[in-house]
């Protein structure tokens, strides 16, 4: 009875990536763009998650800074962190953001629902730094996706489920990275 549970779950994962791919592909090439203006002016990612997402934060960084999968010459990406601060502190990434980023850069939030005040405050953060916001959520997006401008990207996993969104979210932080690669080395097969 338990494998086929566990079938279902590799199965509604494989269901909701092959709907996202048409609609998310735009939002994620412009996420791409986003990612080559700031690399190519001398700017850095600073990338936040908070609860469930916030493992994202460095995987990311790390997938930016020290290549996907080919070799490329570094790029500047930082993860924000929440340790040690208090749980009620909203602002313990706002502060990092400001602290740390200039005009130019990039702020990646990455959220199942935009919900949680915290990030909503690292989005005002960098826009008073006049920093362009990529988000990453699902669930439309919540009231993070009301602060977003034009000049941002948003990337909406047309999903509920928090597990799904966050598969799906996962996925697409590597066609960023792949993407970024791609425009810098140019294209390369992709291979199974």
């Amino acid at each position: 009875m338990l494998d086929l549970r566990i079938q279902q779950h590799f199965i509604d994962s494989a269901d909701l990536q092959y709907q996202a791919a048409e609609p998310l592909a735009k939002p994620v090439e412009a996420g791409v763009q986003a990612l080559m203006a700031c690399v190519t002016s001398g700017g850095k990612v600073l990338v936040a998650g908070w609860g469930g997402t916030a493992a994202s934060a460095p995987y990311f960084a790390s997938l930016f800074v020290g290549g996907f999968e080919r070799e490329r010459p570094e790029l500047a990406a930082l993860a924000l962190t929440a340790e040690g601060a208090a749980l009620a502190d909203e602002q313990v990434l706002a502060r990092q953001v400001r602290a740390l980023g200039h005009m130019g850069d990039v702020l990646m939030v990455l959220t199942a629902t935009g919900a949680e005040p915290v990030l909503q405050q690292a989005v005002h953060a960098a826009h008073e730094r006049d920093m362009t916001v990529m988000a990453l959520t699902g669930k439309g997006g919540g009231a993070l996706a009301k602060l977003l401008r034009e000049t941002d990207v948003h990337v909406c996993v047309p999903h509920d489920r928090a597990a799904r969104i966050r598969e799906v979210q996962q996925l697409v932080l590597h066609c960023l990275c792949d993407g970024v690669d791609a425009q810098l080395l140019g294209e390369q097969e992709l291979s199974e």
